[in-house]
């Protein structure tokens, strides 16, 4: 008979190597069709560009949003407007939020989710299962649901939030919402400064009756 201790290495071996394959491939499959997009409404290549960093879990962030909207719809031929993360620390969800809505862009419907969660920011953000909200967001808006869930697990999608966040660190950013008109970073008290910013780029006329 073979040495018991011989067998016993060589099926230890056996095991231990199908767990690193196997945990190598969990991996591929996780990422597995994931592309890095940027989020982009109006004309991408207009002269003026309005770039937002915000948190999905952030009331200011969600007071702020209609208002974005409408701006970014009325002036879409003139203005470029593009939202990037910046999850602050003090919201426990604000990661996962952001990676559902990635998600959700590798289906293209970044901003339809986008805009749920900050519509519905009062049920899902005090919830103890946040993530029972972005499924019902995702199946609301026909989404593949199998692509959806391996697209949330994506190490891909939650290293570019991460990523968003510290270039907003390495540009000052502190809070949010926070804007930049052409990379300068606006300072404004009311919202009628800030819309006045903008509108005297793309459309001044306009902006004299403001």
């Amino acid at each position: 008979m073979k040495n018991p201790w011989i067998v016993i290495g060589v099926i230890a071996l056996v095991l231990f190597g199908g767990s690193i394959w196997f945990g190598s491939n969990a991996a591929k499959q996780n990422n597995e069709g994931v592309v890095i997009k940027s989020h982009i409404k109006g004309n991408p290549e207009a002269s003026v560009k309005l770039v937002e960093y915000s948190d999905l879990q952030c009331p200011a962030c969600a007071a702020f949003q209609p208002f974005v909207k409408d701006l970014a719809e009325q002036y879409g031929d003139s203005l470029s407007f593009e939202y990037r993360h910046f999850p602050l620390p003090m919201h426990p969800y604000a990661i996962q939020a952001a990676v559902a809505a990635e998600a959700a862009g590798q289906q293209d419907k970044f901003f339809e989710f986008h805009d749920k969660l900050f519509e519905n920011q009062d049920a899902w953000s005090k919830s103890s299962t946040p993530q029972a909200f972005f499924m019902q967001y995702a199946e609301e808006l026909e989404l593949d649901m199998d692509k959806f869930k391996r697209h949330m697990r994506s190490t891909v999608l939650k290293d570019q939030v991460q990523s968003q966040f510290t270039e907003g660190q390495n540009k000052g950013i502190s809070g949010t919402p926070s804007f930049f008109l052409n990379d300068e970073k606006m300072v404004f008290t009311t919202y009628d400064e800030f819309i006045t910013q903008i509108t005297s780029l793309v459309d001044p006329e306009v902006a004299k009756f403001l």
